[in-house]
């Protein structure tokens, strides 16, 4: 049969259990906003009866050692593969919303303005072969058309830098994210190791896991001891225990632009350029190495193919005198470089508008070279439709970007939310269980405050 202190010691373990159950609601309700944060529970189970002459009879309750924490691990694993998708198609929308932008042709500045009005000026020419006006405005409309050749160009290359210098940063930030997994590794093993929960590491790790993922894709399981280990590329450890490797960029010799490496045990780098499938390293490389060069290389291809045939035309023809002959029209070999001849700068009367020998007022040579306006000059596309497939295209690719970006986008926000509704904290859930904890907190202080009056009556007695 029971005792009284054995009654006082139910409601001991009552009181400190519902203690426990406060301090943990309290601690959900403080971080309702912390990112990351994985709401907690603590886990109430009766003790261990004892034997009385009725049977065994109840010795209150108990709170297990181990708070809970709400979690769902194939959850987390979906939304890191997710986050890898995403960050790469986030980073390669806003990389070809740049490439789109240099090729806007809606403020009238672009290449197509500046190739009809350098055919219209050789239309004019033809028309009129010995006015200075039409040779003047001639020449200015080619120096227009090649500096707008070649700022384009030069915006492509600054473009294709600043994406490398990202690569190179995002290395930067890749490396102390490896780092810290690895010192949560130990931190959590240890703690756990002695039969303790270590619930806050566990969160920090994996958002951490989620950061390192936008960045660059991952494969990664945790073993039975607790660590976490982390492959980028084809297998290749990032963290392997308490162990971290590092990512490093070096610098291509033949493009000037920086390589991935991955750094072994023993110090030797191993290039990886080529293994990365995800994140912002993937949408970065991808428009570095592949649009803007494709973008790059169309573009000289238009710039030199006017070049060589605007030039065998003109080298063909008589300059304003009838007797000048030979010239290029256009010095350069692709966008960066095309320019109007300085010859033809410094004399505008060299333009041969004649193809005919001493021959005034011959403007057939003008005439075939505003022609080669609306022929099929790059396989079967004239010059003007060339270009436009390659803004179609640059408008094409953004859009395509986006398509996907906007699907990952909602892919991860259902996830997100559903993570919340496991381990997200719901104050309306938690505010119900701090007075639910709080009543029965009361009610245990009531039961030691009987008990401690049925020990005064007790000893009153005797």
């Amino acid at each position: 049969m029971p005792n009284i202190y054995g009654m006082l010691d139910v409601g001991r373990t009552a009181l400190a259990t519902q203690q426990k159950a406060i301090a943990v609601t309290g601690n959900n309700i403080a971080n309702v906003n912390t990112p990351g944060y994985s709401r907690q529970r603590v886990h109430m189970e009766q003790s261990e009866p004892t034997r009385s002459d009725g049977g065994q009879l109840g010795r209150g309750v108990q709170a297990s050692r181990e708070v809970q924490r709400i979690y769902d691990q194939f959850l987390e694993s979906q939304i890191v593969t997710e986050n890898q998708n995403f960050g790469r198609w986030q980073t390669q929308k806003d990389g070809l919303a740049k490439v789109e932008l240099l090729f806007d042709e809606a403020s009238g500045y672009g290449i197509n303005n500046a190739l009809s009005m350098f055919w219209g000026s050789w239309q004019d020419l033809s028309n009129n072969p010995t006015g200075h006006v039409e040779r003047t405005t001639l020449v200015a409309n080619s120096e227009i058309m090649a500096g707008t050749f070649n700022r384009m160009a030069a915006d492509l290359e600054q473009l294709q830098a600043e994406t490398d210098y990202a690569v190179q940063r995002l290395v930067d930030e890749i490396n102390p994210i490896s780092e810290q997994i690895a010192e949560l590794n130990w931190k959590i093993a240890s703690i756990e190791g002695a039969g303790n929960t270590a619930n806050q590491y566990r969160d920090e790790r994996d958002l951490l896991l989620k950061d390192l993922s936008e960045k660059i894709d991952i494969n990664y399981f945790e073993d039975g001891d607790g660590f976490v280990h982390v492959m980028v590329g084809e297998g290749r450890p990032l963290v392997d225990n308490v162990n971290a490797w590092q990512l490093e960029t070096r610098t291509n010799v033949t493009t000037g632009l920086h390589d991935l490496y991955w750094v072994d045990s023993a110090g030797t780098a191993q290039d990886i350029t080529g293994e990365i499938d995800g994140g912002n390293l993937k949408g970065h490389l991808e428009v570095r190495d592949t649009y803007i060069p494709d973008f790059r290389g169309r573009l000289d291809t238009l710039a030199g193919e006017i070049i060589s045939q605007v030039n065998t035309l003109h080298t063909a023809g008589y300059g304003i005198d009838g007797v000048s002959t030979g010239n290029d029209f256009f010095s350069g070999t692709d966008a960066r470089t095309i320019a109007v001849h300085t010859d033809i700068q410094n004399d505008n009367g060299l333009i041969a508008a004649a193809q005919a020998v001493n021959a005034p007022g011959d403007a057939r040579n003008a005439a075939a070279i505003a022609a080669l306006q609306d022929a099929a000059t790059i396989g079967s596309s004239s010059f003007q439709g060339y270009y436009a497939s390659l803004v179609s295209d640059a408008g094409s690719y953004a859009q395509e970007s986006n398509i996907y970006y906007d699907y990952q986008s909602s892919m991860l926000r259902q996830m997100e939310s559903y993570r919340e509704e496991v381990s997200g904290v719901s104050l309306d859930e938690e505010m119900v269980n701090l007075v639910k904890y709080q009543n029965a907190y009361n009610a245990a202080a009531k039961m030691v405050s009987t008990v401690d009056e049925l020990l005064e009556t007790l000893i009153a007695m005797t």
